[in-house]
């Protein structure tokens, strides 16, 4: 049914879930895993909500959140081929979430990209946006998000 399966975490609550449905999914279906874990770069303008940092800092700052992210991925990497499953992990480092997701999806070739979502409506939504929401428009695969 499927070969090769994209989940997408950050490592919360909620992602966990979609990562575990994705590893029994992968099981049953004998697909490899791909899991993804997006970390954002740092503002570098006021514009873009920061405050002023020295490179030193801001490059401090990125490589701490790009060990976080692959220690994220290394968990899902561990607790899928525990249960049988061939995976990796891989990071991207961009302020464009939904796109790295659709663009990762298409590099490794998967058929199925498996999110959670948090379901935000209303003014939350419209803040915040909708990474899920761009993902369901603008990937050419099925999307099989989880709440």
């Amino acid at each position: 049914m499927y070969t090769r399966i994209l989940v997408t975490t950050d490592g919360s609550t909620l992602s966990k879930k979609a990562v575990r449905s994705a590893i029994e999914l992968a099981s049953a279906t004998g697909a490899e895993l791909i899991a993804l874990h997006v970390v954002p770069r740092y503002p570098v303008s006021y514009f873009e909500g920061s405050i002023s940092m020295n490179p030193e800092e801001l490059a401090s700052t990125e490589k701490r959140w790009a060990e976080k992210g692959q220690a994220i991925v290394d968990a899902v990497v561990t607790q899928a081929r525990s249960a049988g499953v061939t995976a990796k992990g891989v990071i991207t480092k961009s302020d464009l979430v939904a796109e790295s997701i659709v663009g990762a999806a298409k590099k490794y070739k998967c058929d199925l990209v498996m999110m959670a979502s948090h379901g935000r409506k209303g003014i939350k939504r419209l803040l915040l946006g909708s990474e899920t929401q761009h993902v369901l428009t603008h990937c050419t695969i099925p999307v099989l998000v989880l709440r």
